[in-house]
């Protein structure tokens, strides 16, 4: 059996990277898989990329232009949306001719257009799209903020009047009746990435009568592992004597990371337990990492955005916990690759985070937006809790849920199951 995974970027961001451990997972557990992406960034003999053309740049381009355009010249949510008027054709390469499955992740800005994907649905090859976000199941955005038109139809959306009006959106309009004439042609199996987003997935109005169902991310347990703190923190020139609170995302002045919550928690920490000045610090992973440095109330050690695994992997062991405050998440790879490495972590009640911390178990699920709750977590966490039985219990909950051979298997198991109804068919 033969896969294509199909993403817009071979690293940069959650959706990438979770579709390169797909990738690995599958190849590592008896399936041939191949991943296409537009932005290659590594000479992987698995990974192919789409041929460098002017075009190739365009399509991201126009994209974008006629968004601004829409949103009447303003920068604001700019890249919060997505409308896939334009995009590559991959029907005609040998890689999508000798797929057995298409495996589509994050297709945006400026990948496929819904228009190739109508091609990708109408070439009769199993289809899976796996929804890092809710953009497959509304018209134009990935987060929807509370909004819930994509249960009816996307007939008004903030992002493009300015706010929570009553105005008709006709470009939201066009891109459902698009999708919706799409997803009419055939049948795609949508797997959510957890069974938070595939309940919001079965009331939008679009994916109505489509098959929709949950596999997590994969992690590689034999890399993400507990390791000797004390050496990790020599290498990365952190201090040995410190409880060290770790916080990690690709921008960490992110707003929907929730940095102004963890800050405000670090203030009332410092305030309740004064004891807590000398003895614990907090390690900043991502970039813009010094920029926040004055917000926190305790001995920062902003490390920057680092791209070589090994390194991260020497952050996360040289941790005691991890925090990810995010105010909409899916599921984080984040808090699986701190679990995997035996961090207790602390989140927010949002979305898929529940799924993976499980409350007082491996961690500390504080109430949604509650800097309170969230500064008693992070206490609970460090100064009150049994710390290695959390441990202990993060790297258990990652062997069970998350390794590479389950999550493999599953997907090993829902292609054969598509590969069967095509063949039947014919």
């Amino acid at each position: 059996m033969r896969v294509l995974i199909v993403n817009t970027s071979e690293r940069a961001g959650g959706a990438a990277v979770a579709a390169g451990r797909l990738m690995a997972a599958l190849n590592n557990n008896g399936v041939k898989a191949k991943m296409l992406v537009r932005d290659r960034t590594t000479d992987d003999v698995s990974v192919v990329s789409l041929r460098r053309t002017p075009l190739l740049r365009w399509h991201f381009l126009w994209e974008r232009l006629v968004i601004f355009c829409r949103l009447h010249f303003k920068r604001q949510h700019l890249f919060d949306i997505d409308i896939a008027n334009s995009g590559t054709d991959i029907t005609r390469l040998p890689e999508f001719q000798e797929a057995d499955v298409v495996h589509l992740h994050w297709v945006n800005q400026g990948m496929l257009s819904l228009g190739c994907i109508r091609k990708i649905v109408l070439s009769g090859k199993p289809v899976v799209w796996t929804m890092h976000d809710i953009w497959p199941a509304t018209a134009v955005c990935h987060l929807t903020l509370g909004c819930q038109q994509f249960t009816s139809s996307c007939t008004r959306c903030q992002y493009l009047s300015g706010g929570a009006s009553q105005k008709t959106t006709r470009l939201a309009q066009r891109v459902w009746q698009r999708k919706q004439a799409v997803l009419a042609q055939g049948n795609i199996v949508f797997v959510a990435c957890s069974r938070w987003l595939e309940g919001e997935a079965r009331r939008s109005a679009l994916l109505r009568g489509m098959k929709v169902t949950s596999i997590p991310n994969a992690i590689d347990t034999r890399t993400f592992r507990p390791g000797k703190a004390q050496e990790a923190r020599q290498l990365l020139g952190l201090p040995q004597n410190k409880l060290l609170l770790l916080f990690v995302c690709q921008r960490v002045t992110n707003a929907n990371k929730g940095m102004s919550y963890l800050a405000e928690a670090c203030r009332k920490l410092a305030g309740d337990h004064p004891e807590l000045g000398e003895r614990l610090g907090l390690v900043l992973l991502g970039g813009h990492a010094d920029e926040v440095s004055a917000e926190l109330p305790f001995a920062t050690y902003p490390l920057g955005y680092v791209s070589d695994e090994a390194r991260i992997v020497s952050v996360y062991q040289a941790a005691d916990v991890f925090v990810l405050p995010s105010l909409s998440e899916n599921l984080p790879n984040t808090i699986m690759e701190a679990m995997a490495c035996g961090l207790p972590c602390i989140g927010f009640r949002v979305g898929g985070i529940p799924e993976e911390i499980d409350h007082r178990k491996n961690g500390y699920v504080a109430e949604y937006r509650n800097s309170d709750d969230l500064a008693r977590g992070i206490y609970w966490t460090l100064c009150e809790a049994d710390r290695a039985a959390l441990s202990a219990a993060a790297v258990k909950k990652v062997a069970h849920s998350y390794s590479q051979s389950s999550v493999a298997l599953q997907y090993s198991e829902l292609y054969q199951e598509l590969l069967a109804q095509k063949h039947f068919k014919l």
